[in-house]
């Protein structure tokens, strides 16, 4: 039996995956920052399923945590063979008006949170020259759009992580995997929901996103095909880098590969909201 450690297990990717590789035969540890709110759903289910799974606190901000938390899973199964490094956070708004503190702390817990986490269990799968990172990214680790400024910027600095990671560890036998999900149905987009600053000068990209994500909501898909794609990153004999997933995924991925530096830039001109639908099918295949 596989030891697999998750980050941000609470809800939505997380949650959705940890009973997902239980199901499968791995043994979870099922981490999140506060278990005494958030463990029940988890615990719930995997005592009705009867299955392998444990809830234990990890705040991935906090290196002291990231200690005792692998340090206990050494102790109950020996080894950590799976990381999936799944906790998040985002805030929306431009380059301008977001905060410094604001910044670090998407930073703190989307990349060095991951990273540290990372640092920690990659020793035992070096040694062992066995072993599995996953990064949970988003398509946004690919693709920037306003104002997605804080939430992009770590996203992207998780992916390079990754490519790096992923040359360093191919010749230990440590296999590296970046899940890029699109629009996905989690939480996620009701904790972030604020109505946009009218007295913005760039209210005009909260309003164009606030759009695209209501139309793309609409056929959201769900947490479980997230948590598919990463026991298949897993379990498959031809593994791959990345894995785009989900609404939205491969149409904006793609769109941005296709598309020069320049056409990227020009979503930043003014639109009216048939330009700006027509600048969606054009570059991107979604018709909004």
């Amino acid at each position: 039996m596989l030891n697999a450690l998750i980050t941000g297990t609470s809800m939505g990717i997380g949650q959705a995956t940890a009973l997902h590789l239980a199901r499968k035969g791995y043994r979870v540890f099922a981490s999140m920052r506060n278990p005494e709110t958030g463990a029940a759903p988890l615990t719930d289910a995997a005592k009705i399923e009867g299955l392998p799974l444990d809830v234990i606190q990890l705040d991935v901000d906090d290196s002291d945590s990231i200690s005792r938390a692998v340090q206990e899973v050494e102790q109950q199964a020996g080894q950590i063979d799976v990381l999936v490094n799944n906790a998040g956070i985002g805030i929306a708004g431009s380059v301008e008006e977001i905060s410094e503190e604001a910044l670090r702390a998407v930073f703190e817990t989307n990349f060095f949170g991951a990273m540290r986490l990372t640092s920690a269990v990659l020793p035992g799968m070096r040694q062992r020259r066995n072993g599995a990172i996953v990064n949970v990214t988003s398509v946004s680790g690919r693709v920037a759009i306003s104002p997605q400024f804080a939430y992009t910027a770590s996203k992207f600095a998780l992916e390079g992580a990754s490519e790096i990671l992923a040359q360093e560890m191919r010749r230990f036998n440590v296999r590296v995997a970046i899940i890029e999900p699109g629009v996905i149905l989690t939480p996620i987009f009701a904790k972030n929901r604020r109505e946009p600053n009218m007295d913005s000068p760039y209210v005009d990209f909260s309003l164009r996103i606030g759009r695209i994500f209501a139309k793309l909501l609409e056929d959201a898909s769900s947490p479980e095909l997230v948590a598919e794609t990463i026991h298949h990153a897993l379990a498959t004999d031809e593994p791959k880098l990345r894995y785009p997933v989900g609404l939205g995924a491969e149409a904006l991925i793609g769109g941005r590969e296709r598309m020069t530096d320049e056409e990227l830039v020009d979503y930043g001109k003014e639109m009216s909201d048939d330009e700006l639908a027509d600048y969606c099918r054009k570059y991107y295949s979604i018709e909004i």
